[in-house]
């Protein structure tokens, strides 16, 4: 099968390639139907329901919404149907429980909006409505900048303890412009892209230090919190997000495109570094310290900066093709750099050691896609036939050391091949991992770059002027 994958020459051999994604999608799915239907995830080896945090007390299905996307373009048409059945049933988001904002809106939001524009089955749109409104006094605030956490029935809201002074946090106020857009649009009710509108407001009037946005802004004052940056864990996806609120708009919103070359100009002049090893990593920034670790969250850069280089060439494409290139190669050498050939959570880089973890808490994965992701817009942009290798050596160790009999796990340490495993099978597996190594061995037009730009739990928004926008007659 590698020598097939290798050559990449035929579609049909990378259609072979595709086939073992499938089975994978249908061996987890299996078991989390067997043994954990209903419940937010599984765990494969005790073989019963899990729930994390991020989901509150809420049982709301998580996996079902996540992967439900994935199933359909896999074309597992009868499990589509058990899962649309089931949300149509029995999700119901009047839930006396605190959920995560960010959570619920890529993992929830976003899957019933996808689902909505790949079938037009107005379920989903109305189910993403009920949620689009339980979610909105979150954003009740003196600035509007919303808090973390909501209670879906009272609307209470807060923000995490452990948030720097009571703030919010970047990555969350900022990945939320795709789906609000999106949803007024397919719904005609303004007050959801109006939200996101104002936030970006918010975020552009105010001063970034050295052109970069801190991880903390606090939203009741509007100032900035501690003044640590990063394109990982807390600050990733907002960048994201600028880039994407452009594509998804047909271009149109140039704001989104402008704030987004700003801030990769700063952050490539501040963050971006190269080892002496020659590896491409992009750093934290913290208080005008350079931290040189790289989290595993932080491999989705990769794949960014192709794509914002590709979708408006000018003089600093190349230069950004080559940054994207070289983030990429760094992700995979940290996995390939282990003894199961998956990545860990953070890994560093000094004189002696590079694209390693150091400490204990840092050597797990727990199913993780960003690396994947690169790959698959790396592929699609760029046609190296590296990246569908990379993508065929990661199949093989998450069949080595993730699959179990009850489906897949998470493992402590990857640099043991004999780590303890997790027995958490993360519903993301299903809406990104299995979802991006899939593509990277399908044929272009399967959900097209051109047509379709995906949210960061990997959910696809239709692009403005694909035939399956389904923008509401009311606008």
């Amino acid at each position: 099968m590698n020598v097939v994958c290798r050559a990449l020459v035929d579609s049909q051999m990378a259609l072979r390639c595709g086939q073992p994604r499938l089975q994978m999608m249908k061996h987890g799915w299996d078991n989390y139907v067997r043994y954990a239907w209903g419940k937010n995830e599984l765990r494969p080896i005790s073989k019963r329901g899990h729930s994390a945090s991020i989901f509150g007390t809420a049982t709301m299905g998580a996996t079902i919404v996540d992967g439900l996307d994935t199933l359909y373009i896999m074309g597992l048409r009868d499990e589509f149907k058990q899962g649309r059945d089931w949300i149509a049933e029995n999700l119901d988001f009047d839930i006396n429980s605190e959920v995560s904002l960010f959570e619920a809106n890529i993992r929830f939001l976003g899957g019933l909006l996808t689902c909505y524009a790949l079938t037009g089955d107005v379920m989903f749109r109305d189910k993403a409505l009920q949620l689009g409104k339980r979610m909105l006094p979150a954003f009740n605030t003196t600035t509007g900048i919303p808090h973390s956490l909501i209670n879906l029935h009272t609307g209470a809201s807060k923000n995490f303890g452990w948030a720097n002074g009571g703030c919010s946090i970047l990555s969350e106020i900022g990945t939320l412009h795709l789906e609000f857009s999106y949803l007024s649009d397919i719904t005609g009710d303004m007050i959801f892209k109006n939200k996101v509108e104002h936030v970006r407001k918010v975020l552009k009037n105010l001063e970034k230090p050295m052109g970069l946005y801190p991880n903390y802004i606090h939203p009741q004052t509007g100032k900035w919190g501690q003044h640590h940056m990063s394109l990982g864990a807390l600050g990733d996806s907002f960048y994201e997000y600028l880039l994407k609120a452009w594509i998804q708009s047909g271009k149109e919103d140039t704001e989104a495109r402008e704030m987004y070359d700003e801030a990769i100009d700063a952050v490539v002049e501040r963050m971006v570094k190269t080892s002496k090893g020659g590896l491409v990593y992009v750093s934290d920034f913290k208080y005008d310290h350079v931290e040189n670790k790289m989290g595993h969250l932080a491999c989705f850069a990769g794949g960014m900066f192709a794509l914002g280089a590709k979708t408006q060439p000018n003089e600093l494409s190349s230069k950004h093709m080559s940054i994207a290139a070289g983030l990429t190669n760094t992700c995979h050498e940290s996995y390939d750099r282990t003894a199961t050939k998956l990545g860990p959570e953070v890994f560093h880089f000094t004189d002696q050691v590079e694209a390693k973890s150091f400490k204990n808490n840092e050597r797990y994965y727990i199913l993780r896609p960003e690396t994947f992701e690169s790959y698959f817009i790396m592929w699609r942009l760029t046609k190296d036939p590296k990246y569908r290798e990379w993508g065929w050596e990661a199949v093989q160790a998450l069949e080595e050391h993730c699959r179990v009999p009850g489906g897949f796990t998470g493992i402590n340490n990857v640099y043991a091949r004999d780590s303890v495993k997790d027995d958490v099978q993360q519903s993301y597996f299903f809406a990104e991992t299995l979802k991006y190594l899939y593509l990277l061995f399908s044929d272009d037009n399967l959900i097209s770059l051109n047509d379709w730009t995906f949210n960061s739990e990997a959910h696809m928004l239709p692009i403005r002027g694909n035939p399956l926008y389904r923008e509401s007659r009311t606008l």
